[in-house]
């Protein structure tokens, strides 16, 4: 196969890799993030303490992670067909992608967020704020650094998930890789699409590298943090007495 021959064909898998991860990580991102707060809120001493609502929550994503990709994907060709009306191309692959990426993500978050300062949980409270002042003034703030390299990881991870798709006929380059490359012996076209995996992931990888220093440097805070820890190294009028 001529190079003539091979560049539509790359051209267009790279298109639908890129639309399938894009959208999957959207999805994933968009109902990880909630879930994985949620994880910690309901934990015991959480704002939210419920431990029946944590342990059936916790339950679910560690079911879903476990579950290999390639059986989810045909486990849920039924879901997949009644979203989309088809269970084959790229949007019915988004699908599959998106809801074995969001258990994943939301363990992630659940990570990322217990690393925050309790301390300023505290001092938010002690001010008046509610659980979504909290959430939203400090957790996701002090954690959006860590963050960041968690949705990193996560669109390195579905990359890999589409290549699996390509097994059942969504388009992208693991199906030029299994098509082509592994049915019709063109090895050098699948070497290609190994090298333009390799290169994307290299690429992802190192601009959440990037973005998550740039924030851990300026502290990943939204600048009620900063206040609240001066807040708390003030001493009292009772004590300035």
């Amino acid at each position: 196969m001529t190079w003539s021959e091979m560049q539509p064909l790359l051209e267009q898998a790279c298109w639908d890799t890129l639309y399938m991860v894009g959208w999957s990580t959207l999805i994933a991102v968009v109902a990880g993030l909630p879930l994985g707060i949620l994880l910690v809120l309901t934990d015991r001493g959480g704002l939210l303490q419920n431990t029946v609502v944590n342990k059936l929550i916790g339950q679910v994503v560690n079911i879903a992670r476990s579950m290999p990709f390639i059986i989810l994907m045909v486990a849920l060709m039924g879901l997949t067909r009644w979203i989309t009306g088809t269970t084959i191309g790229r949007e019915a692959a988004i699908v599959p992608l998106a809801i074995g990426a969001i258990p994943f993500f939301a363990r992630l978050v659940e990570t990322s967020v217990r690393e925050v300062d309790g301390g300023l949980v505290e001092a938010v409270q002690s001010m008046g704020g509610n659980t979504w002042t909290v959430v939203r003034k400090v957790l996701v703030p002090e954690s959006l650094p860590s963050l960041i390299s968690s949705t990193t990881t996560t669109i390195v991870t579905i990359l890999g998930y589409s290549a699996i798709t390509g097994a059942v006929g969504a388009g992208g380059l693991g199906d030029i890789a299994i098509r082509y490359g592994y049915q019709r012996f063109e090895t050098e076209l699948m070497w290609i699409t190994v090298g333009i995996l390799a290169v994307v992931i290299s690429i992802i990888q190192f601009a959440g590298d990037y973005a998550a220093r740039r924030l851990h440097r300026r502290g990943g805070r939204s600048g009620v943090a900063p206040r609240l820890r001066l807040l708390k190294l003030k001493p009292s009028p009772s004590q300035a007495s």
